[in-house]
């Protein structure tokens, strides 16, 4: 279905793109705001080329969208990612994200709290298209006694079921980070296994980190590829003592300690992290990118929803290596991977994380 033909879809259609989105609820409220916000983006995209020869558009966001589309052909060309409708359209949806994902996770829990959906199955976090909506369900959450993490979102997959836009959200990222984000988005059509989040992410991260790689490779200046190399290190940095501090509280939580006791710990361990994050940024020169995760308001919630998107990304790079570092091989691994029950898909991605451990330690 191209939106921007001007074709009302089908109430059928919202219905399945709204259970695509993210996370689910059985409210009538919930769905109708998805289907609402679903809507309001196809009705305000139009294709890239008729904007780019819209002579009242400005020059920069021509330069930027050209810029996309040699991104989108690269991904299509060269990384074998879905050669479709999606990324082939543009919309202006007036603010800076296209939905908000909370994120929920019991205080003695860094396992973040499941809501499951038709289509998309049980997924990690449940996604507003208003701020507003998104925050007043993280405040009932807080008032329930759950950590929470609420987190803008510039791009989500409705998994080739529709085509999905190039959005004003992220269309003046820099141009390894408008490659990242229109990669991972792409991935998610490649392979997806219903109810299993932590490797849907984790393919689609796996996939962008390689795709930017080649990319920038390819097409980066040499200030670009510094800049991105900086990036990356960061980026590192970040996922390293977000885990570390992740696998701390894990084992606080599975000690059998009184819960008093273990909240009182919590406490410290987050203040030890505070501590270390700060060290952190001032190394980085006080680069503050990842306050929303690791800062003040860190808690249980902000690490689980880093875990999710990270966690079995060691093994997907293992799986990529076996492959020969070809993506169609990769591709049709992962496929087979996410097509397994559960429990012996898990139990496969252990083994492939222990081989990059016993690498390592070679």
């Amino acid at each position: 279905m191209k939106a921007w033909l001007g074709r009302a879809p089908a109430i059928a259609g919202l219905i399945a793109s709204a259970s695509l989105l993210v996370a689910g609820c059985d409210t009538a409220g919930y769905y109708m705001q998805a289907i609402r916000g679903q809507a309001e983006m196809w009705q305000a995209t139009r294709p890239i080329d008729a904007v780019l020869a819209d002579p009242m558009a400005p020059q920069g966001l021509k330069h930027r969208l050209e810029q996309a589309m040699r991104i989108r052909e690269f991904a299509s060309k060269t990384l074998a990612l879905p050669d479709n409708s999606s990324y082939r359209g543009y919309a202006d949806l007036k603010r800076p994200y296209v939905v908000w994902n909370v994120f929920a996770a019991d205080p003695l829990s860094i396992k973040p709290r499941q809501w499951c959906f038709p289509i998309a199955g049980c997924v990690a976090y449940k996604g507003y298209f208003s701020r507003a909506q998104a925050e007043a369900h993280a405040e009932e959450l807080r008032r329930n006694g759950d950590d929470v993490f609420l987190g803008g979102v510039p791009a989500y997959s409705t998994l080739g079921y529709f085509s999905d836009p190039v959005l004003n959200t992220f269309i003046h990222y820099p141009q390894a980070e408008l490659a990242r984000l229109i990669f991972h988005e792409l991935a998610h059509q490649v392979a997806y296994a219903t109810d299993d989040t932590a490797f849907n992410e984790s393919f689609a991260v796996t996939v962008e980190r390689e795709g930017v790689r080649r990319w920038m490779e390819r097409y980066g200046s040499p200030a670009e590829l510094e800049a991105f190399h900086q990036a990356q290190e960061r980026r590192s940095s970040f996922y390293a003592i977000a885990g570390k501090y992740r696998r701390r509280l894990e084992g606080l939580y599975r000690s059998g300690l009184p819960a008093d006791e273990m909240l009182a710990r919590k406490q410290a361990v987050f203040a030890e992290l505070a501590a270390e994050y700060q060290a952190l940024k001032a190394s980085w020169g006080g680069f503050r990118g990842y306050d929303p995760w690791l800062g003040a308001g860190a808690n249980n919630a902000s690490l689980a929803s880093v875990a999710v998107y990270t966690h079995l990304v060691p093994a997907f790079q293992r799986l990529l290596e076996t492959s020969g570092n070809d993506l169609p091989r990769f591709y049709a691994a992962a496929r087979r991977l996410a097509e397994l029950p559960k429990a012996e898909r898990e139990a496969r991605l252990k083994e492939l994380r222990a081989s990059v451990r016993a690498a390592a330690q070679r």
